[in-house]
């Protein structure tokens, strides 16, 4: 849900100077700023009475809002979208937040492993929680093969047409000999090159039920339990990875333990957040989902920044992100979040 919000160039300079006044104390502090603190601190050279009429104004526009009685403004989720959309200078990451994503990135190690490090880097610099959605890839085979370890387990070699490769150690069925191994490799590299790990299951399947696989009970046997590792493997793939959680309970947020538990409750539950990453994959730019804009965050009052990666071919690998407080720094996070998806797509290419 996107809230209707007026452009910024209908606002007066005077108007704009004690949004942004309020905007930015709020993303400071958290907390309401009434109008005496903002003719004493912002330069403005207007009386309090002047600006409590700028933000009676601004509240009616539905920009700002007053928590109660006497307490000051703070600007209202449409506030923030305006401030995010039209006002707000971006910060480009210094270039000891650059290395340390990228540090992330380049340790050795299964890709899932690095896209997870990369995650808590960018929660720990963004002091927010860290998320990435990565849906489930089926893996193309290129070549499978089986290499003995014992008379009793083997070594079971993938290598996808992306270059990758896994190992998975299985245990033997009964009777299969070094021959049955070469013989199972054989075949599987000849018949399931090409195709994905469900596609060859659905190939092998036909092919025992036809007998038309000319292979002997050991081999055939060996070939089934190595596709049912890879497949389960595949299907335990992490879809939403989620890192920093404990961020999200700052100072400020000690006096709104009601916010921060529905926040918390809102990362358990990890399909609705896997959905709104989902729907982040569309495009190129970086989208910002600000309090009940999104259903999702009605109660916990969050903001989401995400932005997708692509992979070698152009496509879109998933989508990197943060989740915080409404009130989180977005002109240097917004950027943060840009420079990690640049370089999730690094390590895809």
């Amino acid at each position: 849900m996107r809230m209707n919000v007026p452009p910024i160039i209908e606002l007066t300079d005077r108007a704009r100077d004690v949004f942004r006044t309020v905007v930015e104390s709020y993303l400071d502090s958290g907390a309401p700023i009434g109008s005496r603190t903002i003719s004493k601190l912002s330069g403005l050279n207007l009386s309090p009475a002047s600006i409590r009429n700028v933000m009676q104004d601004l509240e009616e526009l539905g920009l700002l809002a007053s928590p109660h009685t006497s307490a000051g403004r703070l600007p209202t989720d449409s506030g923030l979208r305006l401030f995010v959309d039209g006002m707000m200078q971006a910060m480009e990451p210094s270039q000891e937040e650059r290395a340390a994503i990228e540090s992330r990135v380049s340790q050795v190690g299964p890709v899932e492993e690095a896209i997870a490090a990369t995650t808590a880097a960018l929660s720990g610099l963004s002091a927010c929680a860290g998320l990435v959605f990565v849906p489930k890839r089926e893996l193309v085979l290129r070549q499978v093969g089986f290499v003995p370890l014992s008379d009793h387990q083997a070594l079971a070699v993938l290598v996808a047409e992306d270059g990758s490769v896994e190992n998975r150690v299985i245990d033997l069925p009964t009777g299969v000999s070094a021959s049955s191994l070469t013989e199972a490799s054989n075949y599987m590299s000849a018949m399931l090159s090409g195709l994905t790990l469900s596609e060859a299951r659905a190939r092998i399947d036909r092919e025992i039920a036809a007998e038309r696989a000319a292979l002997d009970g050991a081999a055939r046997a060996l070939i089934e339990r190595g596709l049912a590792v890879w497949s389960e493997d595949n299907n335990r793939r992490p879809v939403l990875i989620v890192r920093g959680q404990g961020r999200l309970i700052d100072a400020a947020a000690a006096e709104d333990l009601e916010r921060v538990r529905d926040l918390l409750d809102d990362l358990e539950g990890k399909q609705e957040i896997a959905q709104l990453l989902d729907s982040a994959r569309e495009g190129n730019a970086t989208r910002i989902f600000i309090g009940a804009e999104n259903k999702l965050f009605a109660l916990s009052g969050s903001s989401v920044i995400a932005r997708p990666f692509h992979g070698l071919d152009g496509r879109v690998v998933g989508v990197v992100g943060v989740i915080g407080p409404t009130r989180l720094n977005y002109a240097r996070v917004v950027p943060m979040v840009d420079f990690t998806a640049a370089t999730l797509a690094r390590l895809m290419s």
